[in-house]
């Protein structure tokens, strides 16, 4: 194979450069998904800016960070308040370092707008810099022991914001969504045979006829035997074709100790180089270095997305 394993994971993996605002399907997203939540908000009216009777004059206003970080949904923070007709005037850049107390954007517009657009503003920037934050970190760490890159999951209560917000935090995004790849897991495999080692190698024969129309293939396994058959099923497919294709073992809830043994086996047998592996399952700050140090090519971590820490930001009037 000509392109070397990173390569092979950045174009299955990593597909944040198809997320931003000039990409009509990810500016629809924002657009559908910060209407919902304004509706919500809003409904009917803010009954607390009518009571208090406040002017329709402009104001102006600071976003803050309380704590460091890494910054994220500055772009969409923008989208979000000039639709409403609220000028804003960056001070940071999307993916930029953050210290408590920076000063990330500058507000201006209407008293009743800007106290109508703030909270929903803030929660997306606070979900998306504290995923981009805890990406970083997560990254960061697994850099100590070995060369996998870090990816997030479909566990994205948010879509494709949370991908965003993972690539800004410089991980890797997996699939956007169901249409991009193949990825058989033990659900699918349970329906095909009894056993793993049967399930998988049926599964990417079966699957294989419509490879050419997505990124990449991908199988859950969570043995060696079955780890084995899937391989020995991809390199004989990659051997019969003439492109180049990655394929992909997703090892899942597998100790380090279990996946080092994998890929040894991968290695020793003339596999290795047909196959990318993925780690996946209980994978926190506290072990991601001793599974990185296993030698595998890429470790899915869903907490990144389905537990992140709402960064600490604020909004206040000057």
């Amino acid at each position: 194979m000509n392109a070397t394993r990173e390569q092979r994971i950045e174009e299955a993996l990593f597909r944040g450069g198809a997320l931003g605002l000039s990409r009509t399907r990810y500016r629809d997203t924002v657009r559908r998904l910060t209407d919902l939540l304004l509706a919500a908000d809003l409904a009917p009216i803010d009954v607390t800016a009518k009571a208090l009777r406040l002017p329709q004059r402009k104001i102006c206003a600071a976003v803050t960070s309380q704590q460091g970080g890494v910054a994220a949904g500055l772009d969409e923070f923008r989208f979000l308040m000039e639709r409403r007709g609220i000028k804003v005037v960056a001070e940071k850049n999307d993916g930029d370092a953050m210290a408590p107390g920076e000063i990330l954007m500058r507000v201006e517009g209407q008293e009743k707008a800007l106290l109508a657009m703030e909270r929903v503003g803030l929660n997306l920037l606070q979900r998306m810099s504290g995923i981009a934050t805890m990406a970083r970190c997560f990254t960061e760490r697994a850099g100590r022991s070995g060369r996998a890159r870090v990816v997030g999951t479909r566990k994205t209560p948010w879509g494709l914001l949370d991908k965003r917000a993972l690539h800004l935090g410089g991980a890797g995004t997996h699939r956007l969504g169901l249409g991009d790849a193949i990825l058989i897991k033990n659900n699918h495999l349970a329906l095909l045979a009894a056993s793993e080692e049967q399930a998988a190698p049926l599964a990417i024969e079966r699957a294989w006829k419509a490879h050419r129309k997505t990124t990449f293939m991908e199988v859950e396994v969570r043995g060696a035997e079955a780890a084995r058959a899937a391989a020995r099923t991809f390199r004989r497919l990659l051997e019969e074709g003439t492109e180049e294709y990655p394929c992909l073992l997703l090892l899942d809830n597998l100790r380090p100790d279990q996946i080092g043994t994998i890929v040894d086996m991968l290695r020793r047998e003339g596999l290795w180089d047909h196959v990318l592996v993925e780690a996946s399952g209980g994978i926190s700050e506290t072990n991601i270095e001793a599974f990185a140090a296993t030698g595998v090519d890429a470790i899915s971590v869903g907490a990144l997305t389905h537990s992140a820490r709402a960064l600490d930001l604020c909004l206040r009037i000057s």
